[in-house]
C-alpha cells in the first residue's frame, strides 16, 4: 500500500518503483531488457537457457502473500513474495522454503535506478549490502553469501526439506542512517494477519466471493496508504495495442477512478478507505474546486508533466514509454459526476459527516451551472479536439441530480428550485441532441452517429429507467455494432481521418470495465442469464492469480494494458453484486 512489486511467472521482479508507486523504477526490465533492472529468485538453470516458470502459483488464501513453486528433477521448492505493511519505507522480502529434496538456487539481483538508466554503487556494510545512487539506497539483507560479478549481486544455495532462506530489500534515504534489520519470518505473520483480518470486514458473501474478495484486496493494495490517493494502476506504458504508441502512466489519483472505487469498497463494508479517500479529496482539490484537475499524484500533487523514456524500448517493443500524465489538465466534465456520486454514496452508508466536503460539493456545481454546456475531452480522456460528449453531460446531470438530494435532506443549504430547474434543462438537452431517433439510440456525442460504451452507464446512473425504449435500443445498439465476436465490448470506434475521435493512430483492445458494464445492463432490463454468461466469460479472461489488465486483445486473446487495473476490478465487483441481487446463480 505504498508501491507495488510485479512478479513473473518464472520467479522475476521486473517492476517495482521506490518508495513510492510513482517514483522512478528500480526493476525496469518489464519495460526494456534485463539491462534496466530485474531480480530473479527461482531453481538454478544453465547459462544462456530460459529460467523455469513456476510449476504453479497462487495467493496464500485472502492476501497478497505470493506463492510460486517450482517441481524439479532434484525436488520441489517454494518461493514466498511479500510486501509487509508498515508505517516505514516499503520492503520486499522474498522467502525460499524447502519442499521435497535438495535443489540449487540462485538469486540474480541487478539494481538499476532512474528507470533502467543508473546504475548504482554497491558495496558492503558490514554484512549488509547497500545501492546507492544520488538520494535513493536499497538495502539487501539475506543469510546467505552473495557476490558481484557484471553490476550484478548473485547468491547460490541449495535447500532441503524444512530450510527457510530470506531475502529482503529496503529502501532508505541515502542520507540517512542504514536502516533496522529486516525480521522476514515475523513480518510474514504480520502481514497474513493483516489480510485475514481486512478481508474480514467484507459484507458480500454470494456465489463470486473468491473473485470479489481478490478484486478488493487489489484495489486496497492500490491505496496509497499514507494520504488515502488511490492509483489507477501501479504501471506505466503497458500498451492497449502491442506495437502500438497507446502507453499511458496510470501511476496517478484519477477522481473517477478513484471515486468508483470507493463506491465498490462502500457496497462492500469498507467505510475507512471512503474516509480517507474523502480527506485526501478534500486536501488536493483545497480551495480551488474551479481549477479541479482530473487527477492528481497520489498526494495531491498537480503538475504531472508527461516526458518518454527514450533509453527504454518498451514493452514488446511498444514505444514511447512515458512517465507523467499530459491529460490531467484536461477538460472532462463526468468527473464531477463521478465525485458528487461518491460523496452521495458515503453520505447515504454512513460516512460520518464533513461540513467542508458539502462545501466543495456546492462549489463544484456552482462551476457546473457555468460549464455543463461546453464541450470537452470526456471519459477517455481523448487527444482530439474536444466535443459535447453524452456521457460527460449524463455525469453534469448526476452531480446535480445528487446536490438536489443532498439539500433536500436537509444536510446542506443551497438553491434547490434553481438546481431543479437545471437539472431538467440538462436532462432535456442529452434527450434532444444526444438521442438518434431513426436508430433508437443515444450516440458518442451531439450531432455524432457514432456510439460509446460510456452510454451503458445511463440506466446505471439513474438518468434514465432500465425499461425506457432509449436505453434498450442503446444496449441493443452497442452490442451490435461495438462488441468483439467474443461479445466483449469496445469503448467507442477507432477509426482514421475525421471522424477519429481519440486523434491517435492504431486500435485498441476491448474495454473490460466496458464489457462488465453491458453485464449489468443486461440484468437490469431482465436479460439475467445472458448476463450471467457474459460475467463468467469475463472472470475466465483474469490471470492465473486472478488479476485484470485494463483490455483483452481478441485478436491475440490476451490481456493488454496497464495491470493490474483498478478500472477492471471495480465493475467486476459492481457486476457479481447486482447479479447476486437479482438472483441470477441460483441453482
Amino acid at each position: 500500500m505504498q508501491t507495488a512489486a510485479l512478479v513473473c511467472n518464472n520467479g522475476t521482479v521486473d517492476w517495482l518503483c521506490l518508495p513510492r508507486f510513482d517514483s522512478p523504477a528500480i526493476f525496469a526490465g518489464l519495460l526494456g531488457t534485463e539491462e534496466h533492472g530485474f531480480w530473479r529468485l527461482g531453481p538454478a538453470h544453465r547459462k544462456g537457457t530460459e529460467p523455469p516458470r513456476a510449476t504453479r502459483r497462487r495467493y496464500r488464501g485472502d492476501s497478497l502473500v505470493l506463492e510460486s513453486e517450482w517441481d524439479t528433477w532434484r525436488g520441489t521448492v517454494r518461493v514466498i513474495d511479500f510486501m509487509p505493511p508498515r508505517d516505514g519505507a516499503p520492503q520486499l522480502v522474498r522467502i525460499v522454503e524447502g519442499v521435497s529434496g535438495r535443489v540449487p538456487m540462485c538469486s540474480t539481483l541487478r539494481m538499476r535506478f532512474a528507470y533502467g538508466k543508473v546504475t548504482p554503487w554497491v558495496h558492503k556494510v558490514g554484512d549488509r549490502t547497500v545501492a546507492v545512487a544520488g538520494p535513493d539506497s536499497v538495502w539487501l539483507d539475506t543469510e546467505v553469501e552473495t557476490y558481484g560479478q557484471d553490476l550484478t549481486t548473485y547468491s547460490e544455495f541449495t535447500v532441503a526439506p524444512g530450510d527457510r532462506v530470506a531475502f529482503t530489500i529496503s529502501w532508505e534515504p541515502s542520507h540517512k542512517p542504514q536502516p533496522s534489520l529486516p525480521e522476514p519470518e515475523v513480518a510474514l505473520a504480520n502481514t497474513e494477519a493483516f489480510w485475514r483480518e481486512w478481508v474480514e470486514q467484507c459484507t458480500y458473501t454470494g456465489p463470486y466471493r473468491e473473485a470479489v474478495v481478490r478484486s478488493l484486496i487489489t484495489l486496497k493494495a492500490l491505496t496509497y496508504a499514507p494520504t488515502g490517493g488511490i492509483v489507477a494502476a501501479p504501471t506505466t506504458s503497458l500498451p492497449e495495442d502491442i506495437g502500438g504508441v497507446r502507453n499511458w502512466d496510470y501511476r496517478f489519483t484519477w477522481l473517477r477512478d478513484a471515486a468508483i472505487t470507493l463506491s465498490s469498497l462502500l457496497r462492500t463494508g469498507y467505510r475507512e478507505e471512503a474516509r480517507a479517500w474523502r480527506e485526501w479529496l478534500l486536501r488536493a482539490v483545497a480551495g480551488d474546486p474551479e481549477n479541479l484537475q482530473i487527477m492528481y499524484g497520489i498526494a495531491g500533487e498537480r503538475e504531472l508533466g508527461e516526458n518518454d523514456l527514450e533509453w527504454l524500448p518498451g514493452y514488446e517493443n511498444s514505444r514511447p514509454v512515458r512517465i507523467g500524465n499530459g491529460a490531467a489538465h484536461q477538460l472532462q466534465l463526468d468527473v464531477y459526476g463521478e465525485v458528487t456520486e461518491a460523496l452521495h454514496l458515503g453520505h447515504m452508508t454512513g460516512l460520518a459527516r464533513s461540513d467542508y466536503a458539502s462545501i466543495l460539493q456546492l462549489k463544484l456545481i456552482q462551476y457546473l451551472e457555468k460549464h455543463w454546456n461546453e464541450p470537452d475531452e470526456g471519459i477517455w480522456e481523448v487527444r482530439g479536439p474536444r466535443r459535447h460528449f453524452v456521457h460527460s453531460k449524463v455525469m453534469a446531470w448526476v452531480a446535480v441530480d445528487r446536490t438536489v438530494k443532498l439539500i433536500e435532506s436537509g444536510e446542506a443549504d443551497g438553491p434547490l428550485e434553481r438546481l431543479k430547474d437545471l437539472r431538467d434543462e440538462i436532462h432535456y438537452d442529452v434527450c434532444e441532441k444526444g438521442y438518434d431517433k431513426e436508430r433508437n439510440t443515444f450516440t458518442q456525442s451531439y450531432g455524432s452517429k457514432e456510439l460509446d460504451a460510456s452510454l451503458l452507464l445511463i440506466p446505471q446512473m439513474g438518468f434514465l429507467p432500465p425499461d425506457d425504449k432509449r436505453v434498450i435500443g442503446t444496449i441493443e445498439a452497442i452490442q451490435r455494432e461495438l462488441s468483439t465476436p467474443d461479445g466483449f465490448v469496445l469503448r467507442y470506434p477507432t477509426t482514421s481521418g475525421e471522424d477519429n475521435v481519440d486523434g491517435l493512430p492504431g486500435d485498441e483492445g476491448a474495454f473490460l470495465a466496458c464489457s462488465f458494464w453491458l453485464a449489468d445492463d443486461l440484468a437490469m432490463i431482465g436479460r439475467v442469464e445472458e448476463a450471467r454468461k457474459l460475467f463468467e466469460k469475463l472472470l475466465a479472461l483474469r490471470n492465473d492469480l486472478g488479476l485484470l489488465a485494463e483490455e483483452w486483445d481478441p485478436r491475440l486473446k490476451r490481456q493488454v494494458g496497464n495491470f493490474p487495473q483498478a478500472f477492471s476490478h471495480v465493475p467486476l465487483i459492481d457486476t457479481a453484486l447486482r447479479l447476486t441481487a437479482a438472483g441470477a446463480f441460483r441453482s
